[in-house]
């Protein structure tokens, strides 16, 4: 199992962050690994949301099966990953004054034996995951901080 944590302060506030990430169909305007969603519920919005994701690293690409399992407005939104990769993550929301988010994405990820299992999520994970999910943080203050 692969536990990877990334973080970035953005100079918006909670709600305006929230306004970004909320809705999901448009992660794929700031994940670079991510490229595109498709809704696998009629609920778009919510706990038990469900899709794929067309997920892209280097030239690993699959399709990750996902719910949503934590949704509190302005603050957390939370995944479980049930397909070929396995585990779970969160996007948590903490104002640090009005007008800056300090936003943590942290991901409890398993690999499958063959994307090299515990040495594939270590390597995978660790060092690739956890670079690309650092640019998707500038990506997404970017938009937050425009949009503000």
């Amino acid at each position: 199992m692969s536990n990877i944590t990334v973080t970035r302060d953005i100079k918006a506030g909670v709600a305006q962050v929230w306004r970004i990430v909320e809705p999901v169909e448009n992660h794929v305007d700031w994940m670079a690994d991510a490229e595109s969603i498709e809704f696998t519920s009629d609920q778009r919005r919510g706990v038990g949301t469900q899709f794929l994701c067309k997920t892209k690293v280097g030239p690993i690409r699959l399709t990750d099966t996902m719910r949503i399992t934590r949704w509190e407005p302005n603050h957390a939104m939370g995944v479980e990953h049930i397909g070929l990769v396995t585990g779970s993550g969160v996007f948590t929301l903490t104002a640090l004054d009005e007008s800056t988010t300090r936003f943590e994405w942290t991901e409890k990820l398993t690999f499958p034996w063959w994307l090299g299992g515990p040495i594939g999520a270590f390597v995978g994970g660790k060092l690739v995951l956890r670079s690309i999910w650092h640019g998707n943080l500038r990506r997404l203050a970017a938009l937050c901080e425009r949009a503000n």
